[in-house]
């Protein structure tokens, strides 16, 4: 195979390995790390040797997770507490084909920080085979293990899932309940706050001084109801594909970005950013007139 058609075959796997990559590693800067390195593996390989081009970049691709992933558990400081999943954020109304795309390639917020607390080798296995149909036997290959291990290791991680992340409302209905939320913390009416908020409710926000988590209906509802004195401007939008809130300065400057997860008609999540180097660095739609 020519260098030029090697290339041109490389980039029809581009997307699926990328998708493969972020559903690893939460990030699309670190995913598409991953691929370029797949891809330099892949120049310097006798493209000859290769049977299956499609399963030796996968299996290429996913190592390179599960070590980007080993050495982040090597890091104290590489913990979910302190690293948020890549925030997407599209229009609620978005239907181009670029928001579809950016869409397709997010994964819920909610089930990016449940896939963190699994071991690099059962997110694979899992990532692999529940999101990607990859079979087993071809999974054990990647990671060392027979393919009943491998079995295992996707069965643990999916009771792992199920037992944390419920299944959410309807979008539309979980639309309204962000909506409502927005309401109440712009009018200050703190009963209706608690109205929409489960009572185990977590808050983590996300800012230059680290990360503040804010626990139970009570203590997120007062934090809240400050929007009543601020002088931003609160938008809908999607985060990751679910609802979420754009917080814009009156210059225009995103102040901050929200995404809520909503069960059984109430808000159990929030994950915020305030960082504004952070928030400079998003493409945020919806930005005020």
């Amino acid at each position: 195979m020519t260098e030029d058609a090697l290339a041109r075959a490389f980039e029809l796997q581009r997307g699926r390995l990328v998708a493969v990559a972020y559903r690893m590693l939460g990030s699309r800067a670190d995913a598409e790390d991953a691929v370029q390195e797949a891809w330099l593996r892949l120049a310097r390989q006798d493209s000859a040797a290769i049977d299956n081009l499609a399963g030796w970049l996968t299996t290429v691709v996913g190592r390179v997770c599960i070590d980007t992933l080993r050495s982040r558990r090597a890091k104290p400081e590489a913990s979910y507490d302190d690293r948020l999943p890549e925030l997407i954020v599209t229009e609620v109304d978005g239907e181009g084909p670029e928001d579809d795309a950016l869409l397709a390639e997010s994964v819920g917020l909610a089930l990016l920080v449940v896939l963190d607390t699994l071991r690099p080798a059962e997110r694979l296995a899992f990532v692999l085979h529940d999101m990607f149909g990859v079979p087993f036997e071809e999974i054990g290959q990647i990671i060392g293990r027979s393919t009943d291990a491998s079995k295992m290791l996707a069965s643990r991680a999916r009771r792992k899932v199920q037992d944390s992340h419920r299944p959410s409302d309807e979008p539309r209905q979980q639309r309204a309940v962000v909506d409502a939320f927005l309401a109440a913390s712009q009018a200050g009416d703190f009963e209706g706050l608690l109205t929409v908020l489960d009572p185990d409710v977590v808050w983590r926000d996300h800012s230059t001084r680290g990360v503040v988590v804010r626990l139970g209906a009570t203590e997120v509802a007062t934090r809240a109801q400050r929007g009543a004195h601020s002088t931003v401007t609160g938008r809908p939008v999607l985060v990751n594909g679910e609802p979420g809130v754009v917080a814009w300065a009156a210059n225009g400057t995103p102040v901050s970005v929200m995404a809520c997860t909503v069960v059984d008609g109430r808000i159990v999540e929030i994950v915020s950013m305030r960082d504004p180097e952070r928030l400079a660095a998003m493409d945020i739609p919806g930005r005020p007139a």
